[in-house]
């Protein structure tokens, strides 16, 4: 980590030195973050007003700054962008080329008389246009929201619906698994149903010359942008908190919110994540498996800001089988790779030792998010695919589009356990009574206000719903919804979401407690934890998906029961467990232990577009083991 403890007073020796002054010293903290990474825009003199204050608390209340400009600071011949669409589209933009393309297209909304405050949409892959057409919305100041290419037409209604987007960005189509799926038919119907749009610009990706006149407001990408000289670009001075993006809770238990995140906060947030707990460098080449539905991809978006060249990998991480993203890394001397628990658990079940068979000799850095990653896993990392870089697990949220928990470069990694809290995150652990508790589980909550805190939510002017969501259990003390320990060395273990906790005889369990023993045995792929309401109390049901040819029998019931009791406690063990062919997952990845705890109570799922694999919740309904 370097030394932003140099140009803030008083000097810090260690992580958690600096960590105690960004929670003591919030104001000198955040402008040492803004000098340190070479902010560009008018801080202004005031650091935080009414800090006390959550929600309310202003950050750099008199700053004006352009986040595009910001991101797009490196303008040489060096490659700024690296895709790869399954080998079947390969592109390389340099920071000089990417910069007149968003310079372009910004004059192009201008034209079209986009101004500040317009929303610019997005349903695309994870592509080149994707990040131009974002950061020329940030360089007029329109606010950017995007949806992965795999949603259906109604999922993006429920969400591009909500916030009435003035230009649609769509590709033709995208390139997963091998297979090319054509975006044109559904591309239309969404623009049928969304009277506010005055442009659909479709990017050619499947088609070198798709067919745009069946698409109402339908028009080209390359004649949208025109052609001819490139202007330059003229950045919209705006607000610290001036909207950015708007980003979409997961919406499994009804229509997604729509949570606004502003400029200033988000790009502070990222490059403070970046360079100290990360430790991207200029040149670096930073990868994140992600699609633009999830927050991770605006994560990526910002590490141009530290001058780094970013890598996009569009399509199946496991086509044509386990290795392509390790092949990616060899290729594009990968510096940063960043992945989910669930993509690193796949690589060891399936038996690949990337160590042996990829030199991974440029990576420094593992990132894992998206769910707690097991402490078996941890062992995988370093034992099968690099023993020396430095393991990042991390955790926050589309809620805060970034981080409250995370990696410490300087720090050792112990297994099973996030190594920190975050640079200026005031994360703490209550209790059931509201107290403050090191070495015991409870809420992880935020105790004092952060920059990268939503502007709000859309459409909720009186802000009842943003508070409701955040600050109705703990005045004032944001709840995260995160079931969490904090362990006497600082490190941090998540068991799950603290509203999908277990809750047999009145002993709280969290769901990961059980998956870091069940994933561990050969014969499961990948399992579910609910608690089925029984006699008046709460019993703990545990579904599996088993590798092809494996049946549940006796023997591998017994197998699960004894390990979870061995390595946990017996109010562990699940009083059922029932094979199933799928396990039901949103669009980010991450398991919807909620909507198959209402399938399996009778209860309605309202929002079935939010989920990858809806009909999988059909293999959960009515099974008869569950009736005894």
């Amino acid at each position: 980590m370097r030394a932003l403890g140099s140009r803030v007073a008083p000097p810090v020796a260690t992580y958690d030195d600096l960590y105690r002054f960004s929670i003591e010293h919030p104001a000198e903290f955040w402008r040492g973050v803004w000098e340190f990474c070479g902010i560009r825009g008018e801080m202004g003199t005031r650091i935080v007003v009414d800090l006390e204050r959550m929600p309310g608390a202003q950050f750099f209340p008199d700053a004006r700054l352009n986040f595009a400009e910001n991101v797009l600071r490196r303008r040489d011949d060096s490659p700024a962008i690296v895709f790869n669409a399954e080998g079947r589209r390969r592109r390389t933009l340099s920071h000089a080329e990417l910069y007149a393309e968003v310079s372009r297209f910004a004059a192009a909304l201008r034209r079209t008389g986009i101004k500040p405050g317009d929303r610019v949409a997005g349903f695309v892959p994870n592509m080149p246009e994707a990040i131009i057409a974002s950061l020329a919305a940030a360089t007029v100041g329109a606010v950017w929201s995007s949806c992965s290419p795999d949603f259906g037409v109604q999922g993006v209604l429920d969400r591009f619906g909500q916030i009435e987007p003035r230009v649609l960005i769509a590709a033709d189509g995208y390139f997963y698994g091998g297979k090319t799926h054509d975006l044109l038919p559904r591309i239309a119907e969404i623009a049928r149903a969304l009277p506010t749009v005055q442009h659909v610009v479709v990017v050619p990706h499947v088609e070198t010359a798709p067919a745009v006149d069946a698409i109402p407001h339908g028009v080209r990408w390359s004649d949208f942008a025109g052609s001819g000289n490139v202007p330059a670009a003229e950045f919209e001075p705006l607000p610290f908190n001036h909207p950015l993006y708007i980003l979409y809770s997961s919406g499994t238990t009804g229509v997604p919110k729509c949570i606004v995140h502003g400029a200033g906060g988000t790009l502070i947030q990222h490059l403070k994540e970046h360079q100290l707990l990360c430790d991207i460098q200029p040149a670096d080449r930073v990868f994140y498996f992600t699609t633009c539905g999830w927050m991770m991809w605006n994560w990526l978006v910002t590490a141009l800001a530290s001058e780094a060249t970013l890598l996009l990998y569009d399509g199946s991480p496991s086509h044509p089988d386990g290795n392509v993203l390790f092949d990616f890394a060899d290729e594009t001397s990968m510096t940063l790779f960043g992945t989910s628990a669930r993509f690193i658990d796949a690589v060891a079940k399936a038996g690949l030792s990337p160590m042996t068979t990829h030199r991974l000799d440029s990576v420094r850095t593992m990132t894992s998010t998206g769910s707690p990653l097991a402490p078996d896993s941890f062992a995988f990392v370093y034992e099968h695919i690099k023993s020396d870089m430095h393991l990042a697990s991390i955790s926050g949220g589309t809620d805060i589009i970034s981080c409250f928990v995370g990696g410490n470069p300087n720090g050792p990694v112990w297994k099973g356990e996030i190594q920190a809290r975050a640079l200026g995150m005031a994360v703490e652990v209550f209790d059931e009574q509201g107290r403050s508790v090191v070495g015991e589980k409870g809420e992880l909550v935020c105790t004092a206000a952060f920059p990268s805190m939503p502007v709000g939510f859309w459409n909720d002017a009186d802000g009842r719903k943003y508070h409701a969501a955040y600050f109705e259990r703990y005045p004032g003390v944001w709840r995260h919804g995160d079931y969490v320990e904090l362990t006497p060395r600082g490190g941090v273990i998540i068991y799950g979401r603290s509203d999908a906790v277990l809750n047999p005889g009145g002993v709280r369990i969290g769901t990961a407690e059980i998956y870091r023993q069940v994933e561990q045995i050969d014969e499961i792929v990948e399992s579910l934890v609910i608690g089925q309401q029984w006699d008046n109390d709460e019993r703990i049901v545990l579904f599996v998906r088993l590798r092809d040819g494996v049946a549940l029998s006796p023997a591998l019931q017994e197998a699960v029961r004894r390990r979870i009791r061995e390595r946990t406690t017996p109010r562990h063990v699940p009083a059922r467990i029932v094979q199933v062919a799928e396990i039901p997952r949103t669009k980010s990845g991450k398991i919807v232990e909620l909507a198959v705890r209402d399938v399996v109570h009778g209860r309605a799922v309202r929002n079935l577009e939010a989920l990858e694999n809806p009909t999988a919740l059909e293999h959960f309904r009515d099974r008869v083991e569950l009736r005894s």
